[in-house]
């Protein structure tokens, strides 16, 4: 009997097999990714950190116009119909300025820009004050076309704040933005009535105190971000695209196929959102104080209700901002929609002007243009290439103004012809165009979620 050996194999069991050691070039990738992160990280700190210093300032500096702004037009022409007009003029403003912000921050970045925004934004509540001492509506309504380059200036800064953020991130960096406008906003309307003493204690008059705090706020934020904005966001996320040979004309991680009909469907819906949220939140919170003033409540009624408003446009931001990035640009526009519908309604059913039910309607009326304007921020920012996008979120801006100018012309035509209630279920109505925009949008493709 022939009886055969095994013989052992010499091949490995592949089970014992030892783990493939790491690429030494894709260690070395990861370490100058890591290496590169970490100055961006801190720049975008930096960055954010001026940003919310100037934003406190020029809070106290946006709320001297919406609190007193239409009872000094009231005042000094004697007619409720056209107290919507300074609402109107300062958007007007606010317009033209957003072109001028956004065409200095697109060639020499986002510090002069703003910086300049806010400076014109002082020199027209200086004229303001001028206004209302010589007694002159025409030199009202010019001082309120510069005042409104703050308004302007103040949301072209939540842009700056997105610049160097990832995209996962870029909502939380512009609520982180907008909610530091709370603190000066909230402030503001409520020295509405120091502010008024001292003012009467220069000899001038009492409406037109607000604008000396605006004045000093809005240019000590142009200080801030003329001196601190450095590194420049915009410049630096431009810097970051070169070195990378990334196409700086597109711009984005994330594109998708057809970009151009991307790009336009995303401007498109991101400006409606906010296009509409802006015009019905202007125009109600511009006859506020009026229907309060004509209920019989006073300037300190009327200023709490309008600091409620504006702690309820910024102070949620932080929690928009996480909603947005985690369940999506389009489910918190639909919200914003659903949300001014409901401050419509119940401003128009307050009886007899009721400070708490108007202040909570102008909490929800403030809650949902947060809502839109977050989401559509992040939607345009998404959608548009660095090499282009100061430029469009410039004109983006110019359309929101065009509609808050609307919206405040219109105000007080319609309630003067029908009444505050008409004007506050009609806005709501009319912010439920939200819903087809979103609707018709998503059809061409999912450009955003």
């Amino acid at each position: 009997m022939t009886s055969t050996a095994s013989t052992p194999s010499t091949a490995p069991d592949p089970g014992d097999a030892p783990a493939p050691a790491a690429s030494p070039n894709s260690a070395a990738s990861a370490d100058a990714a890591s290496a590169e992160a970490a100055p961006v990280d801190a720049a975008q700190r930096r960055v954010l950190t001026v940003l919310v210093a100037s934003q406190v300032l020029s809070g106290a500096g946006l709320a001297a116009g919406i609190t007193v702004g239409a009872l000094l037009a009231q005042q000094m022409l004697g007619s409720a119909g056209l107290a919507g007009l300074p609402s109107a003029l300062f958007t007007a403003g606010s317009a033209i300025a957003a072109i001028a912000v956004s065409r200095v921050s697109a060639a020499r970045g986002r510090r002069p820009g703003l910086a300049l925004g806010y400076a014109t934004g002082a020199v027209g509540s200086a004229g303001v004050i001028a206004a209302a001492v010589a007694d002159s509506p025409v030199l009202l309504f010019a001082a309120l076309l510069v005042y409104g380059a703050g308004t302007a200036t103040n949301l072209q800064a939540r842009y700056a704040g997105a610049d160097l953020a990832a995209p996962t991130h870029r909502a939380r960096a512009v609520s982180t933005v907008l909610v530091a406008t709370t603190l000066g906003g909230i402030a503001g309307p409520n020295l509405a009535a120091p502010t008024g003493d001292l003012a009467a204690v220069l000899g001038i008059p009492r409406l037109a105190g607000p604008f000396l705090l605006a004045g000093a706020a809005y240019a000590a934020a142009a200080a801030v971000l003329a001196i601190g904005l450095r590194p420049d966001p915009l410049l630096l996320a431009r810097e970051r695209a070169e070195a990378a040979g990334a196409d700086a004309a597109a711009g984005r991680a994330d594109t998708v196929q057809e970009p151009a009909a991307g790009i336009r469907r995303g401007v498109l819906l991101g400006t409606s959102v906010m296009v509409l949220t802006q015009g019905v939140m202007v125009a109600v919170m511009t006859m506020t104080p009026v229907h309060m003033h004509d209920m019989g409540h006073g300037t300190a009624a009327s200023g709490l209700v309008i600091a409620i408003h504006i702690g309820a446009m910024y102070l949620p931001s932080p929690l928009t901002g996480r909603l947005v990035d985690r369940y999506g640009r389009t489910a918190l526009a639909t919200a914003s929609g659903l949300t001014l519908l409901a401050a419509g309604v119940l401003a128009a059913l307050a009886p007899g002007g009721s400070v708490p039910l108007l202040a909570l309607a102008l909490a929800l009326l403030g809650l949902g243009w947060n809502f839109g304007l977050v989401a559509g921020t992040a939607i345009i920012t998404d959608a548009v290439p660095l090499a282009t996008r100061a430029r469009t979120q410039g004109m983006v801006d110019v359309a929101i103004a065009v509609s808050g100018a609307a919206g405040g012309l219109a105000s007080g035509a319609v309630v003067d012809l029908a009444g505050y209630p008409v004007l506050a279920l009609g806005g709501g109505l009319l912010a439920l165009a939200v819903l087809p925009a979103v609707v018709l949008t998503a059809r061409g493709g999912p450009v955003v979620r």
